[in-house]
């Protein structure tokens, strides 16, 4: 019962900024960890932002001090604020999400199904 939603993908200049959330549908769920991955084609999925329930965060060192990620607890979100796009930042973005569903014991990996982000030179 548990989607992630995207939103907030589009086209951009170089130098532009971008907007991307993602939220966390359903009941019955507490979400341990956030993220955000990127893939293009030919080339692996990568980690660009992961931030804990804590808050506690990690970064690609291709997007420190551009991109900012954050959530919120209450709602269920997590957003990343992409500044000074570049070229290479085109990609398809997937939110990513690490929870437990009330009255399991393990904890499951869930995806979003991606926002496509293109960065025009």
């Amino acid at each position: 019962q548990v989607q992630l939603v995207e939103s907030g993908g589009g086209l951009v200049q170089a130098g532009g900024s971008l907007t991307l959330s993602c939220a966390a549908s359903g009941s019955g769920f507490s979400i341990n960890a956030m993220g955000w991955y990127r893939q293009t084609p030919g080339k692996q999925r990568e980690l660009v932002a992961t931030i804990s329930s804590g808050g506690s965060t990690i970064y690609a060192d291709s997007v420190k001090g551009r991109f900012t990620i954050s959530r919120d607890n209450a709602k269920n979100t997590v957003t990343l604020q992409m500044n000074s796009l570049k070229p290479e930042d085109t990609a398809v973005y997937y939110c990513n999400a690490h929870l437990k569903a009330a009255g399991t014991i393990y904890g499951t990996q869930y995806w979003g199904k991606g926002t496509l982000v293109t960065v025009s030179s």
